[in-house]
């Protein structure tokens, strides 16, 4: 890793595991511990977000140079030797309680609070570069599941071979379609390689056949890919999940440097956009967040918490 772009994201706050892993504290961690306020994805899934562990096995890369994205771009570097999955989860566990130490003496975290968060029980996998890149995913998702943690991958779609090839299975996997159609994708999603949007069409196909709780994100950049319902609706059809997640875009990060506060949408935009879809989906909105411009698409008393596995709690 070039020593410059690990000094930018050590002032961002990532903590940097073997220059291919890290670790960093989201808005909602920060929330939770001190103001009782937490992620959409705990009214959506049952996750503690004082409990979330927000990592990337992979930050070395990515396909995608999407317009919207609020990390660090142009950056990208071959990894010479990787870690091992329980090395790599110790240690980025061990980083994310030494970011947290200072909430302890705030007079606005609860100690209870705090004692749960220095031992997370869920692991996003996501925060930056392309996760599924990580040769031993597969084992990395066993040992997670191995100490009881939940596991969410999110994933741009364009790895469909790395997807069909993992012996364990996220518990959750977020697919992000951030295009109705080619044309949209190379101007908004700014693909690397020639093939992303065929990439993609091969992962959606292979959605219905994984064994998993399976999510498609929509990324909705107002004057660049919000509309086209009726295209989203047919890559929807062949992806088949169980869960549609429309959001809309914020203007944070890397992306301000590309976009404007114009390419907001409203959450009455997202909400608009989010029936349509459903209607054409046999969909209907059963969650929603305002102040995160997202809202859930499923069916009504669809089974959410991402803690159970086959209607089993998973233990703490």
């Amino acid at each position: 890793m070039d020593q410059q772009y690990k000094d930018l994201l050590i002032k961002q706050q990532y903590r940097i595991y073997n220059d291919h892993a890290a670790v960093k504290l989201c808005h909602w961690m920060k929330e939770s511990m001190l103001h009782e306020r937490h992620c959409y994805k705990q009214d959506f899934y049952g996750i503690e977000s004082h409990r979330c562990l927000q990592m990337t096995p992979a930050i070395n890369e990515c396909s995608h140079l999407c317009s919207f994205c609020w990390r660090v771009q142009g950056s990208d570097f071959e990894v010479k030797e990787w870690a091992e999955p329980k090395e790599m989860l110790d240690a980025l566990i061990n980083e994310q309680r030494k970011l947290i130490q200072g909430f302890k003496g705030d007079p606005r975290c609860d100690r209870k609070r705090f004692e749960e968060a220095m031992n997370p029980n869920q692991v996003a996998i996501s925060l930056a570069g392309e996760p599924i890149t990580y040769p031993y995913l597969s084992e990395f998702l066993k040992e997670c599941h191995s100490r009881g943690m939940s596991t969410f991958l999110v994933t741009n779609g364009t790895y469909p071979e790395r997807m069909a090839s993992l012996e364990t299975l996220p518990m959750k996997t977020y697919v992000t379609v951030a295009a109705p159609n080619e044309e949209v994708y190379r101007k908004v999603c700014r693909p690397k390689i020639k093939d992303g949007w065929q990439k993609i069409m091969q992962t959606l196909e292979l959605m219905p056949s994984l064994d998993t709780s399976t999510v498609i994100r929509h990324t909705l950049v107002k004057g660049h890919n919000l509309g086209w319902v009726d295209e989203y609706a047919a890559l929807d059809k062949i992806a088949e999940p169980e869960l549609i997640e429309p959001k809309g875009y914020v203007f944070v990060g890397g992306s301000r440097m590309r976009l404007s506060m114009d390419c907001m949408p409203s959450f009455q935009e997202i909400t608009d956009f989010a029936n349509e879809l459903g209607t054409r989906v046999g969909m209907e909105i059963i969650r929603q967040r305002e102040d995160s411009r997202v809202v859930l698409l499923g069916h009504p008393g669809q089974e959410l918490d991402v803690r159970k596995v086959h209607g089993q709690k998973l233990s703490d």
